[in-house]
């Protein structure tokens, strides 16, 4: 009868203590780290969503951020190059011969303390290619803009911009009919 007890009492007190620590503290509300200019600086991984007219594709780059320069060691330029030469087997033999392209995006940033973001502001420079088609060089000139400001958000320190390949003139002459590439990175993870 005496173990029966002990048993018991033993089962109250765990019951108890389990109840009590359950419950939760009234202090659980979420501080956000003020962000800082200097946070922006870093490597990212991205998203990025690239579409002309009705086609879109996805994949994964990276880039850094550093002192107004956001930095693209590989900018996709795959849509840019099927917008010149149409025939798909050239166009993917200009690529491979172009390999990896870097493009550098100026911008100024401006600290907005009251939503714990960094408003990034991009000043895009032209983007120039020579494009080898059939022995011959098409020297293209991509002008890119941005339409909206970028953000580096505080809360998950992450950072989200686009461009746009608004026009592309080859070796003088604008290209058309051209329907305009949108490059989006909806979410990019600092590493």
């Amino acid at each position: 009868m005496k173990k029966l007890t002990v048993l018991k009492s033993l089962m109250i007190t765990m019951v108890a203590f389990l109840g009590f620590s359950l419950t939760s503290c009234n202090d659980d509300r979420y501080e956000p780290v003020p962000v800082k200019l200097s946070d922006m600086n870093g490597n990212y991984k991205a998203r990025l969503v690239t579409s002309q007219g009705g086609k879109y594709n996805e994949k994964i780059i990276e880039f850094a951020a550093k002192d107004s320069i956001i930095t693209f060691k590989e900018f996709p330029v795959k849509e840019i190059v099927k917008s010149v030469v149409k025939d798909p087997v050239k166009a993917d033999t200009a690529i491979a011969h172009l390999g990896k392209i870097e493009y550098k995006l100026d911008y100024t940033s401006k600290l907005n303390a009251d939503q714990n973001v960094v408003e990034l502001t991009f000043e895009p420079e032209t983007l120039t290619l020579q494009i080898p088609v059939d022995g011959t060089i098409k020297n293209t000139v991509v002008k890119l803009v941005t339409k909206q400001k970028g953000f580096f958000v505080g809360y998950d320190w992450s950072m989200r911009f686009g461009l746009e390949a608004e026009k592309i003139t080859v070796d003088g002459t604008d290209l058309t009919p051209y329907e305009t590439i949108k490059y989006e990175i909806p979410i990019s993870i600092k590493n």
